[in-house]
C-alpha cells in the first residue's frame, strides 16, 4: 500500500500496468452504457446488468448518457425545425405519424410532452415533436431532464429488484 497513495481503488499503478486492467475494463462498460443511453435508456441499462456493474454505476452512466442526447437534441432544435417545416407535412399526416405525442401536447402541454414522452418514447423524439410544435424550448428540456432522471430511477430499480428474483 505505500506505492498507492490513494489506497486500493483510485490508485494507477505504472509499474505493473496488468493490475489497473480491470478498472479500465468496467471504465469501457459504463462509456458503453452512457453511449447506448445517449439514444435509447432501455437498451442501456439492461446492458449495464448484463455487463455485470453494479446499480449506481448503471444509474448514473445512464443518466450521464440521458442527458447528453437530451442536450444535443435540444441544441440541434434548429436543425430539427428546418427538417420539419421542409416537409411541411398536413395537420391529418402529423396526427397519423405521431398520435400519442399529439394527444399529450393537446392535453397536458410541455409537462406531459416533456416528461410523459420521455418516460414513453425517449427524450430525443420529444424534443423533436416539441420543436416541431414550436414550444418553449427551455421548458421542455427542463422536463426532459426530469423524465430521463425518473426514467433511470424507475428502471434501475426494476432491473435491480427483478435481478434480486433470480
Amino acid at each position: 500500500m505505500a506505492g498507492r497513495p490513494f489506497g486500493k481503488y483510485l490508485s494507477v499503478n505504472f509499474a505493473h500496468p496488468e493490475e489497473n486492467r480491470p478498472y479500465f475494463d468496467m471504465f469501457l462498460k459504463a462509456l458503453t452504457v452512457a453511449g447506448l443511453a445517449t439514444f435509447e435508456i432501455y437498451a442501456a441499462i439492461p446492458a449495464g446488468f448484463a455487463f455485470g456493474l453494479t446499480p449506481w454505476t448503471i444509474f448514473f452512466a445512464s443518466v450521464i448518457g440521458g442527458l447528453i442526447g437530451t442536450f444535443v437534441a435540444a441544441f440541434l432544435g434548429d436543425k430539427i425545425r428546418a427538417f420539419f417545416h421542409k416537409k411541411k407535412p398536413t395537420k391529418d399526416a402529423a396526427e397519423k405519424k405521431h398520435p400519442m405525442m399529439l394527444r399529450l401536447w393537446n392535453k397536458y402541454g410541455i409537462i406531459g410532452l416533456g416528461f410523459l414522452g420521455t418516460m414513453s418514447v425517449g427524450a430525443p423524439i420529444s424534443l423533436a415533436v416539441g420543436i416541431g410544435l414550436n414550444a418553449n424550448i427551455k421548458k421542455l428540456v427542463t422536463w426532459c431532464c426530469i423524465g430521463v432522471i425518473t426514467r433511470c430511477i424507475v428502471f434501475t430499480l426494476i432491473g435491480f429488484y427483478g435481478l434480486k428474483l433470480l
